[in-house]
């Protein structure tokens, strides 16, 4: 098989925790040719897309002590080229958050492939219906109280029962910018003003999940069907549970709660064309749904001694998604 991952740099890409680099290791591995590309790089010539495609080898990373070790370097590049992506089996659109303008315009030339013959992973529809933020809000049922909002009126009605709030930008990633609200916190005025540039932008508003000081949990999604999963857990003092947030990684076990939320999305996810996704659940509740760079392998690895990458690299060369 052949596949392009439109990724971020690769000096940027950590091998040791990186699921792009778990991803094209995996395919790599079963033999099948990948290519490195950019989101500028997209063009659409003559009805097709094109991009400067580069190949690329990842090399095998192997465990010591509960440490992925990785070559230096971990991969190898081929000659780059000009070239359309049609021959290609699946495109990767993997971009780290968040979507601006040039990852919309990339979707939209990513529309003119064919899904019969090059399956965008994740659909450009369903990338650009799907902010990871207000998604969930389709799934009443399965997310803790939650409003969306720019109007300061609303968040302190939804604030007035509660003692504490969290307060997400709807274009965050990694934990950024999210805030915690108190009602007797002097800056509480000043916080919603610059959340909200001053009520010109919504934000999302969530009851407070004491659960939180037992984790953050991510599940990992593939064709509807949860894969693995790790628990983030905050450091002391801190509310949020993200890797990037310095949230602590353990091991997890998927729940019978874990497995009736994936099934609950699983026909709108599919609907969507959202085949890989990592959902948070947090005591219970969805509370965020990632579509455009969802990461875990290489931690749920790790601590299950699975090689998730490989499994999916097979369940896609089968056609079985």
């Amino acid at each position: 098989m052949q596949h392009v991952f439109i990724i971020d740099p690769l000096e940027r890409l950590d091998p040791t925790h990186d699921t792009s680099v778990a991803l094209m290791e995996a395919a790599c591995t079963l033999g099948h040719r990948v290519w490195v590309t950019t989101m500028e790089s997209l063009s659409l010539v003559g009805g097709e897309v094109w991009a400067w495609l580069t190949p690329i080898v990842v090399f095998p990373t192997t465990l010591d002590g509960g440490r992925w070790q990785v070559r230096s370097p971990w991969y190898e590049l081929g000659g780059g080229f000009f070239g359309s992506l049609t021959p290609m089996q699946t495109v990767w659109m993997r971009p780290d958050p968040p979507v601006t303008s040039a990852y919309l315009f990339a979707t939209y030339l990513l529309d003119y492939l064919d899904p019969k013959t090059t399956r965008v992973i994740n659909s450009p529809k369903g990338l650009r219906a799907a902010n990871e933020k207000v998604y969930a809000m389709q799934f009443r049922d399965l997310i803790p109280q939650t409003i969306v909002t720019a109007r300061r009126e609303q968040i302190l009605d939804f604030l007035q029962n509660r003692e504490r709030v969290v307060m997400k930008p709807l274009d965050g990633k990694g934990g950024e910018g999210i805030l915690l609200l108190r009602r007797d916190d002097p800056n509480l005025n000043s916080l919603m003003e610059l959340a909200t540039h001053r009520g010109t932008t919504p934000v999302m508003v969530q009851e407070f999940l004491p659960a939180i000081k037992d984790g953050d949990k991510r599940v990992l999604l593939f064709a509807g069907q949860p894969l693995a999963a790790i628990n983030r857990v905050p450091q002391s003092g801190e509310f949020r549970g993200n890797m990037a947030a310095g949230g602590r990684a353990i091991a997890a076990t998927i729940t019978p709660r874990d497995r009736e939320i994936c099934a609950s999305l699983a026909p709108i996810l599919q609907f969507d064309g959202l085949y890989f996704v990592g959902i948070d659940i947090i005591g219970g509740y969805l509370t965020e749904v990632n579509v455009t760079s969802p990461t875990g392998i290489r931690e749920m690895d790790r601590f299950d001694g699975t090689r998730l990458g490989e499994q999916i690299m097979a369940q896609i060369s089968s056609q079985d998604f």
